[in-house]
């Protein structure tokens, strides 16, 4: 993918969140042209902490993401992880005059240690990997949950679910895996940040737990940025939820 490409600049990211009953984090590089941010928070559930940091350096940063392995670096937070394998769900989406691209496997399973303030433990939870790349228009703004959890039948589910960012009404980003079987749901409607509301009328509510915002104005670029880690409960497009864990996020970008 080139540089540029109808008048706009490529933008890229890869985001990888892990949410367990006592820890949730996430773990980002992102690029706009040549500019370079990565970001990572972790929210210990038990103590209450949340950390954070975020680096705007071209070629360098704390976080690492190759293939399959999870790597932070900061002085607050150290952490190896791995991913396990997920089937995807694949989107080539217009946006403007442009596209983007994304690739999401959520309920993976993730394994490895995380230490944060001196105190080194042992994960293994359930995750999402989401990758993305394209032209996208130069103002987007969007809504996005990603979570996974149980089923009041046993079954385990996860999800993928945005408006106003690879959101048309078939072939879109939207997935709902079931028992690691992803499926395309109808297009949803976000209740700000406090829940999400399918097309048979159904609903799952969200409380947040912690928040890491920013807001940026760098040059010719423009961030409005609040994600929030939280629980589920209610329905999952017609799936009862017995537990739930993820994120909901709201951003604006001018890029």
């Amino acid at each position: 993918m080139p540089l540029v490409h109808a008048g706009a600049l490529r933008k890229r990211w890869r985001y990888v969140g892990v949410y367990g009953e006592d820890l949730m984090l996430c773990a980002a590089r992102a690029a706009i042209g040549p500019f370079t941010q990565t970001f990572w928070a972790a929210w210990d559930r038990k103590s209450g902490r949340l950390l954070e940091n975020t680096r705007l350096r071209p070629g360098g940063g704390e976080v690492e993401l190759e293939g399959f392995e999870v790597r932070i670096r900061a002085r607050d937070l150290r952490a190896d992880l791995t991913l396990g394998e997920g089937q995807p769900v694949e989107a080539i989406c217009p946006s403007g005059r442009g596209w983007g691209w994304t690739e999401k496997r959520a309920g993976i399973p993730v394994r490895g240690t995380v230490e944060m303030k001196g105190r080194k433990r042992a994960v293994e939870a359930l995750g999402v990997d989401d990758q993305s790349a394209g032209y996208h228009q130069r103002h987007t703004s969007w809504f996005w949950s990603a979570g996974v959890g149980g089923a009041t039948d046993g079954r385990p589910v996860a999800w993928n679910l945005v408006t106003g960012i690879n959101d048309p009404p078939r072939n879109s980003e939207r997935g709902i895996w079931v028992d690691g079987e992803p499926h395309e749901p109808e297009p949803v409607v976000f209740e700000g940040l406090g829940g999400v509301a399918f097309a048979g009328g159904e609903q799952m509510a969200f409380e947040s737990e912690a928040e890491r915002a920013r807001d940026e104005i760098l040059l010719l670029f423009r961030s409005r940025y609040r994600h929030q880690f939280g629980t589920f409960a209610g329905s999952l497009d017609g799936i009862d939820l017995d537990w739930g864990l993820g994120v909901m996020e709201e951003h604006e970008a001018r890029w």
